[in-house]
Formats: C-alpha cells, structure tokens, sequence
C-alpha cells in the first residue's frame, strides 16, 4: 500500500508542475496589459511604465513564474492589481463560502444517490425501477440555474423559509450560515445526485450478475443479503470515481449558482478578477481549485486501493 501511495504522489507532484506551467503562461499570452487597464485609456506611457514595474509586470515571464511559485510554496500567492491586498487572504476569505457549499451539496448528493441507486438496482426492471431512471434523467437534464430559480421561487418568495442570497457570515451564528448555504447546495446537489444515483444503480446490476454473487445466493444469502454483503463493496469503484469529480466539479464550478445566490465564494472572486484583468488573483484561485482537483484525485486512488487490493499488489 506504501508503495502504491508513493507511486501516486509522483504522479500528484509532477501533475501540480505541469498544471502551473500551463496556467500561468495560459494567462501570460492574455491579450491586454493589466497596468494599462488599471491606469484607463487617458494614462500617460511613464506612468503606466512606472506601476508595471511596480507590480513586477516589467520582469521576464520565466522569472515572475519562478517568483509566483516559490512565493506559493511558502503560503504567499501575492498582492492583487485592484484591491492592492494578499490574494492568500482574499481566497481564504471566500474559501470560507465555497467549501462549505461544496461540501454540503456533496453530502445532500451522497445521502440522496446511494439508496436510490440501491434500491433502483434491487428492482431492476420494474416500475420503480423505470421512476428512478426517468426522474434521475430529468435531474441530469435540467440546468441547476434553474433549479436555483424555482427553489427561490418557492422557498424564499413564496414561503419565505430562506432568504433569496447573501451570506450573513459564519461568525453570526453557524445555523445562519448554513441555513444561508441549504438552497444553493440544494441546487447544487440534485443535478449530482441523478448523475451517482444512476451509476451506482449500473455498477449494482453489473455486480450483480457475476459468478461471486450467485455463489453467495447459493449458499442461502438472501438477495438484500448478497447485495449489501458482496455486491455494494465491488459496485463501489466507479461510484468513488464519480464522488471525486463531483467534489472538484462542485468546488470549481459553483460560479452560476454562486452569482444567482450572491454567495462571496472562490467562484464570484475568480469572475470579478477576470472582469478586471487582475491576474494575479485568477492565477492563485485556478490553482488552488487544480490543486483540489489533484488532491481528491489522489485520495480517490488510495480509496481503489483500500476496496480493491489488486490495484495494490499492482
């Protein structure tokens, strides 16, 4: 297992490097000078020359891609262009929105997906059965937009349960917050939900009808039996496959529903920055979120090895 966890993190370390790389040079060839923007069309070329040097912008790209990665490395992402603060301070404050959310919309996701998807796949064929795929084909279907437009349509106009956006801040009380939080996790999650449920409802029935179930039938198991005891175990690879994409999806791309909200997550800061060329804050916020998206990478392929020992002994 060692071994494999040692194999993995190369891999992690080599990936971080390359998705730097990508990103920042990405950014480099942006058309467009942030020091021209932030000084507006009437500036004059001295003074223009003067705060491009600086914000460090009058350097080789080589040598601000060194500085940007060593400074990383030691929790220092640099200063924004426009509000002239520590991006490091600017994404933790907003870090504090969206990760709660993601991982909120991840748990109302999991809770919803895992006993529809076993119990769709314990009645395959029937009427149930055909609900679950409809229903679930809707939910991937439907834009989660607009989910958030009927759930604030019907929960905060109409019943007035929840207010329609905003964020009070979790230091007025952690009920507050999270009550803020429900119906963009909410929209968040469904969409989700009806993606996992129905691969868990396929990893079942494919597990199902292998050789190791009808053995475990044979031998007087119940159907409930063999399911919960050999089945779910071996039906649970794709599913952790697809929980991990989802955290990334959902921590990385909540933007939309960040912006129906008014959230002051990592989506509306990145959204913002891009409006005013503020290129340092997208760069720390891209990658910080690929940094997310490697690391549940990892932690998913060390969850293989756990339910699956032959990745480990490969």
């Amino acid at each position: 297992m060692l071994r494999y966890a040692f194999r993995r993190l190369i891999s992690f370390a080599l990936a971080l490097v390359v998705a730097s790389l990508v990103v920042f040079f990405s950014l480099e060839v942006v058309p467009g000078d942030p020091a021209a923007y932030m000084m507006g069309l009437n500036a004059r070329p001295e003074a223009v020359e003067a705060l491009r040097a600086e914000l460090g912008l009058d350097r080789a790209p080589a040598q601000r891609y060194v500085a940007w990665i060593g400074g990383m490395l030691q929790g220092d992402f640099g200063t924004s262009y426009t509000y002239r603060a520590p991006v490091a301070g600017m994404i933790a404050d907003r870090l504090w929105v969206s990760l709660p959310l993601a991982l909120y919309a991840l748990a109302l996701s999991t809770l919803i997906a895992f006993p529809v998807g076993i119990w769709a796949a314990a009645r395959r064929g029937s009427a149930a059965d055909m609900a679950v795929i409809g229903t679930t084909q809707l939910g991937i279907a439907v834009p989660n937009f607009w989910f958030a437009m009927i759930l604030v349509a019907v929960f905060a106009i109409n019943l007035g349960w929840f207010s329609a956006g905003g964020f009070p801040g979790w230091e007025n009380g952690f009920w507050g917050g999270l009550k803020a939080l429900t119906l963009p996790a909410i929209a968040l999650a469904l969409p989700q939900a009806s993606i996992l449920a129905r691969v868990m409802r396929s990893a079942l029935i494919d597990t199902l009808g292998e050789d190791f179930v009808r053995t475990a039938r044979a031998k007087g198991l119940s159907p409930g039996q063999a399911l919960r005891r050999h089945a779910l175990r071996n039906a649970l690879i794709p599913v952790l496959t697809i929980i991990g994409l989802q955290f990334s999806f959902l921590l990385a791309g909540a933007i939309i529903i960040e912006n129906v909200f008014y959230l002051p997550g990592l989506g509306r800061l990145v959204f913002q920055a891009i409006q005013q060329r503020d290129l340092i804050v997208v760069e720390g916020v891209v990658m910080l979120l690929v940094f997310a998206v490697i690391t549940v990478t990892f932690l998913v392929d060390l969850a293989y090895a756990a339910v699956d020992p032959r990745l480990r002994r490969g």
